[in-house]
């Protein structure tokens, strides 16, 4: 994980109640995937498990911040179980979550789909 001095100064920006948000969910990833890679992007961090590759091919989850929510996107999310169907997004594999509120958030569901993402592994897909 990125050192709290840069995640301060990276979140500086961010409303308070959308930090505490991030914040939560940098957690919620380091509970589930302790081994998970964190790298910031333009929009917030990518979380993968580096012993199987990058954050594309080995990718857990994203955290995208914007003015008025989070997104807490996962590159594979189409392969997800997703039995609330809370997951949106246009893309074909990308899904994501809108996140607005600490209060509003489902948490432990939260946990599940990260939980199956860090487990998910793209190479045992079938070619059609």
């Amino acid at each position: 994980m990125l050192p709290t001095s840069q995640l301060d100064r990276y979140l500086e920006h961010t409303p308070p109640e959308l930090q505490d948000i991030v914040l939560e969910l940098r957690n919620l990833i380091a509970s589930v995937a302790p081994y998970a890679a964190e790298v910031r992007h333009s929009r917030g961090f990518s979380y993968y498990d580096d012993r199987r590759g990058g954050p594309v091919s080995a990718g857990i989850c994203q955290i995208n911040i914007f003015k008025d929510h989070i997104r807490l996107a996962f590159i594979h999310g189409a392969f997800l179980p997703d039995p609330q169907r809370l997951l949106e997004g246009a893309p074909k594999y990308k899904k994501y979550i809108r996140l607005t509120s600490f209060e509003n958030t489902p948490w432990d569901y939260l946990k599940s789909l990260i939980m199956a993402s860090a487990n998910f592994d793209p190479r045992t897909l079938v070619a059609r």
